[in-house]
């Protein structure tokens, strides 16, 4: 590896572990005061506190990390240009593009860092935070049933399940409700009971009711001991997508769900688009480096530009960004776009952005 090469990545990472160290403290200490008061009311041991927000710190190194680049980027290229080492460099004939490698360099291997965290690492590792928060600090005892944030969703082409209420294994649903539905959407059959076990790799609903309802206004009514049903969803289901919680999902979780789901005939559009954004959020980092670079450099090439001004450019575009991207999530969750171009539009626009930014810089 050159000397020159080794000489930027250096330089350009004790920046970005200066900024990604401020930005982290910061944000702990905000989280900390947020949070103190109401574990301080409930005694909690300061070990547990600490392995708490130990435990956060993956999600919040995910969320910091594009910022913290874009700040090293702008940074260090206004020091190098202070000092001017990047005209020194443009003299001896090395080009804008070899000058700029050990930055891209560097942002694609923490994308990879974090697509990392994001497939694996963050889920457990926030699961694992709130059951020590409820259980070890709160002093909360181990829940035998949830309410479910989302107690409804479809079952086949043509029929609506309703849970109350889910043990925590998902074993266990409370207060079940099937509604299938004819070709016209109106009601056909209704099925109610008061609870559903799963065992033998089969659902069975216990202490119910079975209403049908005929064309002509009439309706039958049977009630039963115990009926089994035919149904894809597994337990695992229950305890993450229905109770809201696909973020506490791995990409293995979330794929072989997404499975299961393709297979009875519909698509499960917010949990495909959140699996394409946790995958497409990681390569920020580059996108970052580009603009951060072109915002430096493109009023006089070499010489750079003003630092504030330069900062205060890539906030606004920082913050265009997030604005694109979370709209355009809220489409792929809503169905309006499709979940792999909703996940990854604001990074193809920003890129080319940013790409564009460069060409501009004079050479």
């Amino acid at each position: 590896m050159p000397i020159l090469f080794r000489y930027l990545l250096r330089e350009y990472g004790k920046i970005f572990t200066m900024c990604f160290s401020g930005l982290m403290t910061v944000y702990l200490v905000i989280d900390f005061f947020e949070k103190v008061r109401r574990f301080l009311r409930y005694d909690a041991n300061w070990l547990d506190v600490l392995t708490y927000f130990l435990l956060k710190a993956p999600a919040i190194s995910f969320q910091i990390a594009p910022l913290a680049i874009l700040m090293a980027t702008l940074l260090t290229f206004g020091l190098l240009s202070r000092g001017h080492e990047i005209t020194a460099m443009r003299s001896c004939g090395i080009s804008l593009l070899w000058v700029t490698s050990p930055f891209i360099v560097f942002a694609a291997g923490i994308s990879l860092l974090l697509l990392l965290f994001s497939s694996t690492v963050i889920p457990l590792a926030a699961s694992k935070s709130e059951e020590i928060r409820t259980t070890r600090i709160e002093k909360k005892p181990p829940a035998a049933a949830v309410q479910l944030k989302q107690p409804w969703t479809r079952v086949g082409s043509d029929g609506l399940m309703q849970v109350t209420s889910v043990s925590v294994g998902g074993e266990l649903l409370g207060g079940v409700r099937l509604f299938q539905f004819d070709r016209n959407f109106q009601l056909a059959d209704m099925t109610e009971a008061d609870e559903a076990r799963y065992g033998d790799s089969t659902w069975t609903l216990y202490q119910g009711r079975h209403r049908r309802f005929f064309p002509d206004g009439t309706v039958s009514t049977a009630v039963f001991d115990h009926q089994a049903i035919v149904l894809t969803l597994i337990p695992d289901d229950f305890t993450t997508w229905l109770a809201g919680d696909s973020e506490l999902m791995t990409f293995h979780d979330i794929r072989a769900y997404s499975r299961r789901r393709h297979q009875q005939g519909f698509q499960a559009a917010r949990l495909k688009t959140d699996y394409y954004s946790r995958i497409a959020f990681p390569f920020v980092t580059v996108i970052m480096v580009l603009v951060g670079i072109a915002l430096s450099l493109r009023r006089s090439g070499t010489k750079g530009g003003s630092m504030a001004m330069g900062i205060g450019q890539a906030l606004a575009v920082g913050f265009c960004f997030w604005t694109t991207h979370s709209i355009a999530i809220a489409l792929g969750r809503g169905g309006a776009l499709t979940p792999l171009i909703a996940a990854w539009m604001a990074n193809v626009l920003f890129m080319s952005f940013g790409l564009y930014l460069m060409f501009k810089v004079r050479y």
